[in-house]
């Protein structure tokens, strides 16, 4: 396990943009983004893999949202675009120590969750 620490969050206006940040004490294979609304499940929203440099997108969030992550930095980002008033939740970073041949798409297949960061988007 990893102690995942996020940052960046906070209240906009829809259009507008912002930049998520979660800092991590060591490498995992997989870094993600998932985001909980009052009274939703958890949802997946991101996902990075550091072997292969590959991302997910869930299909609400593709050409608005980017995953990455700086080089030689135990860090992963999640720059979001043109926000929507639907992108409005609690957003926690996970982390995935050991490496599969597939994304784990689901909160089960992370073993590190940071406490999370509001993201609050008006009309």
């Amino acid at each position: 396990q990893v102690l995942l620490v996020e940052s960046g969050g906070g209240s906009v206006q829809a259009g507008e943009s912002l930049r998520l940040s979660c800092a991590s004490s060591g490498t995992a294979a997989f870094m993600a983004w998932f985001r909980q609304a009052p009274g939703k499940a958890r949802e997946e929203v991101a996902v990075f893999r550091t072997r292969t440099g590959g991302s997910w997108y869930v299909n609400s969030v593709k050409g608005r949202f980017t995953i990455s992550r700086e080089n030689d930095e135990n860090s992963v980002y999640l720059q979001m675009n043109s926000l929507k008033p639907e992108d409005s939740a609690m957003y926690y970073c996970a982390a995935r120590t050991s490496d599969l041949d597939y994304y784990p798409l689901t909160p089960e297949g992370y073993d590190s969750w940071g406490r999370g960061t509001q993201v609050t988007v008006s009309s």
